[in-house]
């Protein structure tokens, strides 16, 4: 499948080092399938991505690689010699296996926030919440998903663990495949439940935080799709 629709050609932030072209075609793709605009299926062709992202096949292909090792992305396998991809289908085996991993691995960085306490990241966490809670029901499920999204990044950083950071990272964009789907649904009881978590690592408890984010990842992959 190969839908046609244009993706937002990257833009340098203010201020900010532009990124090698490969980058850039890399994280506006990445974007667009974790938001969904690019779905399960969709292939990646890259004469038409080189013209909606406005540079050479070569960067392109080269992010469409990365997609592939991250595991957003498959090989085609009907794609002339051997060339090509498309957006990664989550068999509902490896989903089942990666909210198992996910769930472990988030119970784990709660119960390392929980014992570092972590006063200077607690009240960001805390406006975070009350931003989260008041968008959940009334913003795009794109804003509300990265405000989600956010809010694990705070708690990684509260846990302090940098190789466990970046295991997280590929897992949680992986998995963000199967949440998002059901992020509307769930948005309201998702900061329920994050304010329950962040309860726990305020107060240093470490068995319920861990608890609490581990049950959280679990409870938001079984709620019932429409």
């Amino acid at each position: 499948m190969s839908r046609s629709f244009p993706l937002p050609r990257p833009d340098a932030e203010a201020g900010t080092p532009r990124l090698p072209l490969s980058q850039q075609a890399l994280r506006t793709l990445r974007e667009a399938i974790l938001a969904g605009r690019l779905a399960p299926g969709d292939r990646l062709v890259e004469e038409r991505l080189s013209g909606e992202l406005g540079m050479s096949r070569v960067p392109i292909r080269e992010a469409i690689k990365q997609l592939v090792v991250e595991g957003l992305a498959v090989p085609a396998a009907d794609a002339p010699g051997g060339r090509g991809a498309q957006v990664a289908m989550l068999s509902t085996d490896v989903a089942e296996e990666l909210i198992e991993v996910r769930a472990v691995l988030e119970g784990l960085n709660a119960r390392l926030a929980a014992r570092n306490r972590a006063p200077s990241k607690v009240p960001r966490i805390e406006a975070l919440l009350a931003r989260g809670a008041a968008l959940s029901t009334t913003s795009p499920a794109e804003e509300v998903t990265a405000l989600n999204a956010e809010f694990h990044v705070l708690l990684a950083e509260a846990g302090a663990n940098r190789v466990l950071q970046e295991l997280m990272r590929p897992l949680r964009e992986r998995t963000e495949m199967v949440f998002r789907r059901n992020s509307i649904e769930r948005a309201a009881q998702d900061w329920q439940e994050h304010a329950l978590i962040l309860n726990a690592v305020a107060e240093g408890d470490e068995e319920l935080a861990a608890l609490l984010a581990a049950r959280h990842v679990r409870r938001a992959a079984r709620t019932p799709r429409r």
